[in-house]
């Protein structure tokens, strides 16, 4: 089995500065990367940054200067950094994995639960 979990989500203040972790764990073989998506009320699912395996990071504009994406190979984590945060930020923040299990000879998308992110004005 794998599993992702995260952790890191709340209420902050605009201006004010939060920290996902995504922790995937199980019968891993191999993970070739790991990101961020975010869904706003209303809107439509956005990427906000990925890490792959070995390659560049890249970001949404709406959030480039003011995240950092990384990751632990070692720990099969990976985490947000989110400073600066505006009312626009508000969110539910999904972590995902591309991963190859033990099991299994292909890539799998897996999926976190789900964090919720409000930033007030």
């Amino acid at each position: 089995q794998v599993q992702l979990v995260e952790s890191g989500g709340g209420l902050v203040q605009a201006g004010g500065s939060l920290r996902l972790s995504c922790a995937a764990s199980g019968s891993i073989f191999r993970i070739n990367a790991m990101g961020w998506y975010r869904q706003a009320p209303g809107k439509q699912r956005e990427l906000v940054a990925v890490s792959p395996s070995g390659g560049r990071t890249n970001y949404a504009d709406s959030v480039k200067g003011r995240f950092t994406i990384s990751g632990d190979n070692a720990k099969n984590t990976v985490s947000l950094q989110m400073n600066s945060l505006k009312p626009e930020d508000t969110a539910v923040y999904y972590c995902y994995a591309d991963i190859i299990s033990t099991s299994g000879s292909y890539y799998f998308r897996y999926w976190g639960q789900g964090t919720q992110v409000t930033v007030s004005s």
